[in-house]
């Protein structure tokens, strides 16, 4: 089961959203076996915001619709975090653009919380690892995300 700590500082996003957001994050953790207690941050931001954070760790100065850090992952001199029994492991942090996913919504077609869903669901997949980097590599996680948005009942 994952506990998911949202940060709304504007007060853009309603229970509602936060409440699908759960719960398609809890069923990707069932799809993808994760037994342990896990916690997940999730901030939501203006595109303004966003673009300051993708500069700063991306080096891309532009907008974008979702980023995600994962604590597990290493970079180099980077010491693993190793979490105590009993205590839940910290997955890492995900930042969604709330303008971005409105106009995407509006572009596909869909409802801002297909949008909302999908985009948590990016960067979860993220935060576990997964990547686009290269065509094999999106095939997978791309492949991955319909499965499991599909088996939610989250489709376009």
């Amino acid at each position: 089961m994952l506990e998911l700590y949202f940060d709304d500082e504007r007060e853009t996003v309603g229970e509602e959203i936060k409440s699908l957001i759960t719960n398609v994050l809890n069923h990707a953790a069932k799809k993808e076996g994760i037994q342990r207690q896990s916690e997940v941050s999730i901030t939501f931001m203006s595109d303004a915001e966003i673009q300051e954070v993708n500069a700063q760790y991306r080096g891309k100065n532009q907008p974008t619709d979702v980023i995600s850090f994962a604590l597990e992952e290493l970079s180099e001199g980077e010491v693993a975090i190793v979490s105590e029994e009993g205590m839940p492991t910290v997955l890492g942090d995900i930042i969604i653009s709330i303008d971005t996913a409105k106009r995407q919504a509006e572009e596909y077609g869909h409802s801002m919380e297909r949008e909302m869903g999908f985009l948590a669901l990016h960067g979860f997949l993220h935060l576990l690892g997964y990547d686009h980097l290269t065509e094999e590599e999106e095939k997978e996680m791309f492949g991955r995300q319909q499965d499991i948005l599909s088996s939610f009942g989250l489709e376009r």
